[in-house]
């Protein structure tokens, strides 16, 4: 975890490997905190050096009081990887979902920050009714809770179009310190791109959330125009649903493209990696399906590696969609690179125990 608002910063702009963590669920579909455990060595270990918790992955049914997972999974992740960071010395930025209308999107604010949690990936999704203006002021709000890490959703999954001035009046919320860009449409990422540039906040990191185009994202020297001045911005690193699985594999791929940024020239090969990683996302996250099988897929991935008990969500019609299991089939023995199996299986053990 980051303990100053200015080592918060500089740990984002460097650009970490941040997954969006998943939620284990037995056969019974309780949860699973050895699994979850796990999960969260596993990344450690792996070189992630973010976590995302209570996010997309970590199935939003756990706020329903019938379940009634929020507040324990928080607490569970926060001293997991407080034990961690401690243990080795590596800081690690800990985000918590939050979500809802302002009253309970401040209340989880309030929790995540209690629990230690750095900044609040804070979702729109339920405050489609709400004006552009009405929603910078809820932002607002939650800001002086804790610090914020914006996030464009794509509509598909729940996301809500936004223009291009409601993210320049973003950006000039003070203690905003990072953006997940996941709209999966180009036009919409240049536009929190751009709003960033024209705004000058060189503390705010930019992370890609577009899981159909990671590597052009991250490679991508986005550059505008601003008063005269030419301004150029890489996206820093990824908080992605993709990195939950396979994580030592990105935490590889994201230091190659640092080093490669640093080249006037880049290899079309990188082209080819990005077409694979793509076609890998689109069965993990059941593309072909409207992403219904989006959590599921990401579980069974787990599942297959031991990280995880089952493939199973708390809203039992979360499922595979047909034919997604050949699908994973057809990718994971196309692009073996991708997979980190031999890490896992050497270190399974351990985390479990």
């Amino acid at each position: 975890m980051i303990t100053k608002s200015k080592d918060l910063r500089e740990h984002l702009l460097a650009g970490q490997v941040i997954p969006a963590c998943p939620l284990p669920l037995d056969s019974d579909r309780a949860w699973s905190p050895p699994h979850q455990r796990a999960l969260l060595h596993y990344y450690f270990e792996a070189g992630a050096r973010g976590i995302a918790v209570g996010v997309h992955a970590t199935q939003f049914a756990i706020r329903d009081p019938k379940h009634d997972l929020l507040k324990p999974v928080l607490e569970l992740a926060s001293e997991v990887v407080g034990e961690l960071t401690r243990s080795k010395g590596e800081p690690v930025v800990m985000i918590a979902g939050v979500c809802g209308r302002l009253k309970q999107a401040f209340a989880e604010a309030q929790l995540a920050s209690g629990f230690g949690y750095d900044t609040g990936l804070l979702s729109m999704s339920e405050l489609k009714d709400l004006t552009e203006k009405e929603i910078i002021e809820h932002c607002r709000i939650i800001a002086k809770v804790i610090p914020l890490f914006g996030f464009y959703l794509q509509p598909a999954v729940g996301g809500r179009v936004f223009s291009y001035d409601f993210w320049r009046r973003f950006v000039e919320i003070p203690e905003v310190v990072g953006i997940k860009i996941a709209p999966f449409n180009r036009y919409r990422t240049w536009d929190v791109v751009r709003a960033v540039l024209e705004s000058g906040r060189d503390d705010i990191a930019l992370y890609t959330g577009n899981d159909d185009n990671i590597i052009v994202d991250l490679l991508t020297p986005f550059s505008h125009q601003v008063n005269g001045n030419r301004k150029r911005r890489f996206m820093s690193g990824g908080l992605l649903g993709q990195w939950g699985i396979w994580t030592q594999s990105a935490v590889d791929l994201l230091e190659r493209v640092k080093r490669a940024r640093g080249h006037e020239t880049m290899d079309a090969s990188w082209l080819e990696e990005n077409a694979a990683l793509t076609d890998a996302n689109a069965a993990v996250f059941d593309a072909a399906n409207h992403f219904s099988g989006c959590i599921p897929g990401i579980m069974e991935v787990l599942r297959r590696q031991g990280l995880a008990p089952s493939n199973l969500c708390l809203n039992p019609t979360e499922i595979l969609s047909p034919g997604q299991a050949d699908e994973l089939d057809r990718v994971i023995a196309s692009y073996p690179e991708l997979a980190d199996d031999e890490f896992i299986e050497e270190n399974l053990h351990r985390w479990l125990g």
